[in-house]
């Protein structure tokens, strides 16, 4: 048996630029109501909305930078961490609450020849895994997502930053990950669109990562996921455009140790 893995945003599912933008202010709205609605601390100053927002975005770009150092602050820590610095007392359930059904209303699209793709891979007799950094969102609402656009049903397992204390590229997701399935990192392979699915996948020992970019046409705040220095974990030979192209990788790089080809239904 072997493993494939898979990030989510933008390399099984995606908004368009556009509509990530939209998406993101409307983040920022949800947390402002979420705060606006929050019981206020003796002698904390009132703070408009717009200051309350400035707040949020802080904290989230933080939250971002720590994702990029493989730790997590998921989103009920971040609309605490706002609170404290507005002199708010949020209810971190019911925002979070309020994130997911935003997340639930987004016109998110598969990408191009995902559903294919995974079919054939579980056909082929490999074990799937979904590895997403959950930074604005929760890793709930992804599975709902993944579910709504039919490509839930492959995957054995789900490690989403949110729900445990590292992120990408932090080797620990993808050996939960490999963990959870009963398989060994040196028989996996990630596939993902940005450097920390690289430079994670590497650390952790896989057997090798793909980068996807076929869905490279980022919003602007999903594109400050992107920004690093120069990290020489997240180089790799192999580079598609398109999902179908992965397979034939997987197959030559995860043969079985007999030397026998894999065989499936096309």
């Amino acid at each position: 048996m072997a493993a494939v893995t898979f990030d989510v945003w933008h390399t099984l599912v995606h908004l368009e630029p556009v509509e990530s933008e939209t998406y993101y202010r409307a983040q920022v709205a949800t947390a402002v109501e979420a705060l606006r609605d929050a019981p206020r601390a003796a002698g904390a100053p009132a703070g408009d909305d717009s200051y309350v927002a400035r707040e949020f975005e802080r904290v989230l770009t933080a939250a971002v930078d720590e994702a990029n150092r493989g730790r997590t602050i998921p989103p009920a820590e971040q609309i605490l961490r706002v609170g404290a610095a507005v002199g708010r007392r949020p209810d971190a359930d019911r925002y979070v609450q309020r994130l997911d059904e935003l997340v639930a209303r987004q016109p998110f699209r598969s990408a191009p020849g995902a559903a294919t793709l995974l079919d054939a891979l579980r056909r082929d007799g490999y074990r799937l895994a979904a590895v997403g950094n959950t930074v604005g969102e929760t890793g709930r609402a992804m599975r709902g997502v993944l579910e709504r656009l039919g490509l839930k049903a492959p995957f054995e397992a789900f490690v989403f930053s949110d729900e445990h204390p590292w992120a990408k590229p932090s080797p620990e997701p993808f050996w939960a990950a490999v963990t959870a399935l009963g398989e060994e990192a040196a028989r996996a392979i990630h596939v993902g669109d940005a450097w920390f699915d690289i430079a994670g996948a590497r650390r952790a020992g896989f057997r090798a990562a793909i980068r996807y970019t076929g869905l490279a046409r980022y919003g602007e705040q999903y594109r400050s996921l992107l920004e690093r220095g120069d990290d020489p974990d997240a180089a790799t030979e192999f580079e598609v455009e398109r999902l179908d192209e992965v397979r034939p990788i997987v197959h030559r790089l995860l043969a079985p140790a007999d030397g026998r080809e894999r065989t499936s239904a096309p």
